[in-house]
């Protein structure tokens, strides 16, 4: 019985000792050479993993731009409805008024005054279409090369529309991403000294920042986030500038 017992305790050492995992090799061991070796696996790995988190950075800044582009455009027709409804209530007012006080001889006049309102509704729908074509190359179709003239042929057509901030941040944002940075800078510049109302402005000088870092100036990229900071505090903007300064004196 003893012996039957052994015989079974040597079996299962046996059997652990085959089933027991290699022991894992020191990475300080070895020659010179093959620690070189483990050390450029290494480097390689992790230049990688960081081009990988690049890639996904890249898709998301993409995705965030797309979003907003959403909210842009559904934003812009909600305002051109409310802009065509009031021209329409000053049309009505016009008319009620000139009829009130003149009705023999508004009758003449009328045939032209009706003519200039409908060249100037034409010309609000011309202007209206043509933006959101620009808009729709990025958003619906993702031809970005396509927008980005025509996005230009906007901004020349109708440089004082009320789109014309949005025209240039979206031309901006396009040639931001095509690594164009002296034409991007143009851009917004624009939105920041033409359209100091325009709720672009703060995202214009945060990306005015993001050039300056990007073409060696960090001192001027400070000051662009700093004043994000003091003229858009607790907005988004201000936030990512917060980000890129501390980024920037890390």
């Amino acid at each position: 019985m003893k012996r039957a017992v052994l015989i079974t305790a040597m079996f299962f050492g046996a059997g652990a000792a085959v089933a027991a995992p290699a022991p894992v090799e020191d990475i300080a061991g070895g020659s010179g050479d093959d620690r070189l070796a483990r050390l450029e696996r290494i480097v390689k790995s992790r230049q990688q993993s960081e081009i990988d988190m690049q890639r996904r950075l890249d898709t998301l800044q993409q995705e965030v731009l797309d979003l907003r582009g959403l909210t842009e455009q559904q934003n812009y027709q909600i305002e051109q409805m409310q802009q065509r409804q009031r021209q329409l209530y000053d049309e009505i007012a016009n008319l009620s008024s000139k009829a009130a006080a003149a009705p023999a001889a508004s009758t003449p006049s009328t045939p032209a005054a009706v003519a200039a309102s409908a060249n100037a509704a034409a010309s609000s729908l011309s202007e209206t279409a043509s933006y959101e074509s620009a808009v729709n190359l990025v958003l619906k179709e993702r031809k970005y090369d396509d927008a980005i003239p025509a996005f230009r042929a906007f901004i020349k057509q109708y440089p004082d529309s009320v789109y014309a901030a949005n025209a240039n941040y979206w031309l901006g944002q396009l040639l931001f991403n095509k690594s164009e940075f002296a034409e991007a800078k143009q851009a917004f510049n624009t939105v920041v000294t033409r359209f100091s109302d325009s709720n672009k402005r703060g995202d214009s000088l945060v990306k005015l920042g993001m050039i300056a870092e990007k073409t060696g100036d960090k001192a001027g990229a400070t000051q662009y986030y700093q004043q994000v900071v003091k003229d858009y505090a607790n907005s988004a903007a201000a936030r990512i500038a917060q980000q890129q300064l501390a980024a920037i004196k890390a």
